[in-house]
């Protein structure tokens, strides 16, 4: 098996080839939840959030083909937020331009009165970005620990209970519970680190 690091240029790479499922298999694993949620803030239906974020897998898979990403004009978030943020629009307006009818006249006074949604927001796409990041990290790495170091972590650093709390809780002392939690992150930040590769 190859453990070797895989950086954002040499997966955005690795994707060129569509018989890589291994590179496809990792970025719709990080991303797909991204831009689902990022859907689903602009008021798209599950169903049709899933959908879109098919359509922006096969719009980058285009792009690449291509080599239309270019590193000198920007980051490759920014870039991918920008894909996704014009798909979200253009979904929205045929949404506008062809309504589908319920036949029930309250769920259309309903729709009408919803505001228009906000224009797409970066730094929330950045936000999704990191939290989406943080949970396939913690998915990659958890094999890699016991039971007891990773609840060290997880109650401390993600569900935010105080180090004495969880000691008390684990049967170990602050000093250990630091400690768990120091080895995690650093196992995150380097997994993490693999995965982003660039500098931003």
């Amino acid at each position: 098996m190859d453990e070797t690091p895989t950086t954002r240029a040499s997966l955005l790479v690795r994707l060129r080839d569509p018989r890589d499922e291994r590179a496809w298999a990792e970025f719709t694993e990080i991303y797909a939840p991204l831009i689902r949620r990022l859907a689903r803030c602009r008021g798209l239906q599950e169903a049709d959030a899933a959908d879109l974020a098919q359509e922006v897998f096969r719009a980058v898979a285009r792009a690449i083909e291509r080599q239309a990403f270019d590193p000198a004009r920007g980051s490759f978030r920014g870039w991918l937020f920008r894909i996704a943020r014009n798909l979200v629009v253009n979904f929205l307006i045929s949404r506008e331009r062809h309504p589908r009818g319920s036949g029930d006249t309250d769920v259309q006074a309903l729709l009408e009165a919803q505001p228009a949604p906000a224009p797409e927001d970066s730094a929330l796409f950045d936000t999704e970005y990191r939290r989406q990041l943080l949970y396939w990290a913690a998915d990659q790495v958890r094999g890699q620990f016991s039971d007891l170091t990773w609840q060290a972590f997880w109650q401390t650093g993600v569900e935010g209970r105080g180090a004495r709390e969880v000691a008390d809780a684990l049967g170990t002392t602050v000093g250990t519970v630091y400690h768990y939690k120091s080895r995690v992150m650093v196992r995150l930040r380097q997994k993490i680190e693999q995965v982003e590769g660039e500098a931003e």
